[in-house]
């Protein structure tokens, strides 16, 4: 018998992302007010060209007024704001870094998950569906040297596109874990193929899209957050070349250095390789 769950609320998942960046914010610094001026000054111009452009009237006014109240009350800035701005901010980033490609972090990071000694395989339920994949590779520096002991932080989606501690369903740290590489910066992850997913649409969010004829899809994808001492982070995302939704990401953050072309090993299981560089910090 299948066994049929329903979607994450737009409310349940914008409720859990904000729980998780409050966390992650604490302690943070302030703004520099200059810089609170300046950015603020340049977003509110902007806003006003697009009513003066598009003839915006009161009606129009008020129905954007209306959205972003509701936005605010289903706790689904997290979710806008990673969705539709996050890959700008993370462009900008990119302009002064070296080593791997980065993406987006998105709405469903969790920080503190168990921690695993390479090779690993992902905590996941005794019956976990979909196709298993062995993902392999090597951390190194920008000189082409070996990290030893880097950590790669990763997440995905389940084989029905649902994220642990997203979906009541799903028991917590389900396919995320924090792997350790060897002596060499090599590692060996075993999980499984994780599926395109689709943001929750019925919030505010979901209205603006459809309201504006877009579709709601993400492509499958690995999170990961690549780390080693003395060298700066990587937050990234990789994807898998043929899959749906590469072309038309919802979220705007595939790049083509981060399509993965997986291999069929014939048994059943499929295996991807990506290496990652790590400039220094």
């Amino acid at each position: 018998m299948t066994t049929t769950h329903d979607s994450p609320t737009a409310a349940g998942s914008g409720s859990s992302a904000t729980e998780a960046f409050r966390a992650s914010q604490h302690g943070a610094a302030a703004a520099d007010p200059a810089r609170v001026s300046a950015i603020v000054s340049k977003l509110l111009a902007g806003i006003h060209d697009v009513v003066r452009d598009e003839n915006v009237s009161y009606s129009e006014f008020a129905a954007a007024k209306q959205w972003l109240i509701e936005v605010g009350d289903g706790g689904e800035w997290p979710l806008f704001l990673d969705v539709f701005v996050e890959h700008s901010v993370e462009e900008v980033a990119a302009r002064t870094q070296d080593g791997t490609k980065g993406s987006i972090l998105g709405p469903y990071y969790l920080p503190d998950q168990v921690r695993l000694e390479t090779p690993a395989t992902l905590p996941q339920r005794p019956d976990e569906k979909g196709i298993p994949l062995v993902f392999t590779g090597q951390v190194r520096d920008t000189a082409g040297a070996p990290v030893a002991h880097a950590e790669l932080d990763i997440w995905q989606a389940d084989e029905q596109g649902y994220y642990s501690g997203f979906a009541p369903h799903l028991p917590d740290g389900n396919l995320r874990g924090v792997v350790v590489t060897d002596a060499e910066g090599r590692f060996e992850i075993r999980t499984i193929q994780p599926a395109p997913y689709q943001i929750p649409t019925d919030g505010p969010t979901g209205k603006l899209i459809t309201a504006a004829g877009w579709h709601p899809w993400r492509p499958a994808h690995l999170h990961l957050l690549v780390s080693g001492s003395g060298h700066r982070t990587i937050t990234t995302q990789l994807y898998f070349q043929g899959g749906e939704w590469l072309d038309s990401d919802v979220a705007e953050a595939t790049k083509p250095e981060l399509v993965l072309a997986p291999t069929d090993q014939g048994d059943g299981t499929t295996t991807v390789e990506y290496d990652f560089v790590l400039e220094p910090a």
